[in-house]
């Protein structure tokens, strides 16, 4: 039995729960989140120093659209869609990009415990992003440290992959260990850095490295739209094959997967949601993990519903938390990276006591 299999077991969503009452915990799930977003991105727009009715948000909405409503004054109408709305999609995609990436990680791995920083994507990234701000490179712009990130993030995916193969194939265990020897390694890079930069730099790295969406701009979710886009449309594609693959890989070799290709597919996938999320908003921590473990709680850990589900709820917890970092200490701002660890630490802690204990100890 697989860690996924007895994870699955232990949270009652294995052979005890009867596929059709998973099913429809999965469509209510769906329903309930979608309808978390509906009430919640409104609320969003209208929470701010510069508060707005909801009541006036949705009918400047109904006006852009050419559904009637009504047109805000014009430091309002600015405000909601020069600032609220470019932050609040962009924690939207972010969120998703996080959210699907975790989940498509532990089940490439077969473990609940895996989170899309574990291959060195995060890490990667922020190395690319402080060398565009340490060096003062900024040949594209307001989008060079996005691009650096984005790059750099993507690049060391496909570095510890390389490097994990054997034989052909990929060791999951020799590809974790890789991941985590390049992620201590990038951390020294970018200590390196700092200690080079001078202190505008080091004040903007230090901003960049906490996690933040408070530099959302329209230009900044045109960046990571495509990407983010692409990603959450091919995952849901290979929902059934993960399936298959958390039988085992040797069952799922028997039932026609290509277990090599699909962990080559969806690696490229993991790291161009993470690489394209972080790049413009910094790092951000435990989305990837909490998420897709608190919905193999409730519903199981069918990715059919599973990967959809974790990228509609990393989204929804990533909006209100971002609500939560820019309102919690007004009129200053909790890095959203901070915020989001501070309270998924303890859900980790949590979680490995609760497995461990569910498994007897360990040796």
């Amino acid at each position: 039995m697989t860690v996924l299999e007895k994870t699955a077991t232990e949270t009652g969503g294995g052979a005890e729960c009867p596929p059709r009452r998973r099913r429809s915990t999965g469509w209510a799930l769906t329903v309930g989140l979608v309808a978390g977003l509906l009430v919640l991105v409104p609320v969003a727009a209208g929470i701010g120093a510069y508060p707005i009715p909801v009541g006036d948000v949705l009918g400047s909405v109904q006006h852009q659209v050419g559904l009637g409503g009504g047109e805000l004054d014009r430091v309002a109408e600015s405000v909601l869609w020069n600032v609220r709305f470019p932050r609040i999609v962009l924690a939207l995609l972010v969120g998703a990009s996080l959210g699907c990436a975790g989940a498509l990680m532990q089940g490439v791995f077969g473990n609940p415990l895996a989170e899309p920083g574990v291959i060195g994507v995060s890490s990667g990234a922020a190395v690319g992003a402080v060398a565009a701000i340490a060096f003062g490179i900024n040949f594209l712009g307001t989008w060079t440290v996005s691009a650096f990130a984005f790059v750099a993030g993507l690049g060391t995916v496909l570095l510890v992959y390389a490097m994990s193969r054997s034989g052909g194939r990929t060791e999951v265990v020799t590809l974790i260990l890789t991941g985590i020897a390049v992620n201590a390694f990038a951390g020294a890079v970018i200590g390196l850095f700092l200690f080079f930069a001078d202190t505008a730099a080091v004040n903007q790295i230090t901003f960049w490295q906490l996690g933040s969406l408070a530099q959302a701009t329209w230009p900044k979710v045109l960046a990571v739209l495509p990407c983010a886009a692409l990603g959450l449309m091919v995952a849901p594609l290979y929902a059934r094959r993960l399936d298959l693959l958390s039988l085992g890989e040797r069952p799922a070799r028997h039932l026609g997967v290509d277990v090599e290709r699909l962990r080559i597919v969806l690696v490229l996938v993991i790291a161009l949601l993470t690489a394209a999320a972080v790049s413009v908003s910094g790092i951000i921590s435990f989305v990837g993990l909490v998420v897709p473990h608190l919905l193999r709680m409730v519903a199981g850990p069918g990715h059919r519903f599973l990967v959809p589900g974790s990228a509609l709820l990393g989204a929804l917890v990533l909006l209100a938390a971002d609500l939560a970092a820019r309102t919690v200490a007004a009129p200053a701002e909790l890095p959203l990276g901070v915020l989001t660890a501070l309270l998924g630490s303890p859900f980790f802690f949590w979680l490995l006591r609760r497995t461990r204990r569910r498994q007897g100890g360990w040796a």
